[in-house]
Parts: C-alpha cells; structure tokens; sequence
C-alpha cells in the first residue's frame, strides 16, 4: 500500500457576520460548500499556500490574523491499480483571513467554480464540507492548542 501525505491550507474569511465560501463539485454529482483554499505545492509555506489559494478561488486579497488550529484526516483510497490502494493523510491548516483588497470573481478551470458570502446563521443549511462546520467552531472556540476536544484522549475511557 502506498503512502501519502498532502497538507493543505484554508482561510476562514468572516464579515459582517457573513462567511467566505467556494462551490466545488461533489463527489456523484451536484455541488458543496467549502472553504476557500487548498494543498500546499512543494515547497510552499501554507502561510502562502492559503493567501494564494483564497486568491485564486475568490480574486481576494487576505492578511492572515490567526492560526485557528490543524485538522488532519486519514483515509484509505483504492489505487488505480488493483492491490495498490493509498493510504491518504491529510493535514489541514486553518487560518482566519482578513479580505485586504481584489474583488469578488469565480475560479475558472479550476478545483471550484463560484464563490459568495453566507450568513452564518445559514451555513448549517447549505451542503458543505465536514471541515467548514470544523473551522467554524475553532473560529468561535480559539482552543489554545489549535485543537477541537473531540472526547477522552487515546487509550482512556
């Protein structure tokens, strides 16, 4: 089985009570919500990772202000060859931005198509990415350790 890490960068971008949001196809079909950002290419700090990112799915220019916390995920995918499965871990930064400059505009050819402000009263009533609903709480929360108590720590009950 193969192996792979990916770290990814994401910006929580909140405005007048309103939240920054990308439109990316889902997985069979339709659209979800996700939050503008995305992988790291090699080499690439997420601090600039996540300023390039917004930028390219929303035309925004954003100051980074925090460091929310880290998600990380780990997934088994089958390979594109049988017996060659991935084994995928994803690690995910999550920064609160500050929209500086540009204008609202849509990715083309790219991994979304359509971006727009949300009120966060109504995010829970879009179809959206598990990690929005993640960042949205480490934006309200700020745990000092970056990190959502998601019950006892390993290996207690």
């Amino acid at each position: 089985m193969r192996r792979k890490l990916r770290v990814a960068a994401y910006a929580v971008c909140v405005r007048d009570g309103q939240l920054l949001l990308a439109r990316s196809p889902a997985p069979g079909g339709g659209h979800e919500w996700v939050l503008p950002g995305g992988g790291a290419e090699f080499g690439e700090d997420p601090y600039d990772t996540v300023r390039r990112e917004v930028a390219e799915e929303t035309g925004y220019r954003v100051e980074v202000t925090d460091l929310l916390g880290v998600h990380t995920g780990r997934v088994v995918l089958p390979g594109r060859f049988p017996g060659r499965a991935v084994d995928h871990h994803g690690v995910r930064l999550l920064y609160a931005a500050r929209v500086t400059g540009g204008e609202l505009r849509y990715e083309v050819g790219g991994s979304t198509d359509f971006a727009a402000w949300h009120d966060l009263s109504a995010v829970s009533e879009l179809t959206r990415v598990s990690l929005v609903d993640t960042a949205l709480r480490l934006w309200r929360e700020r745990p000092p350790t970056g990190r959502l108590d998601t019950g006892p720590p390993v290996g207690t009950r």
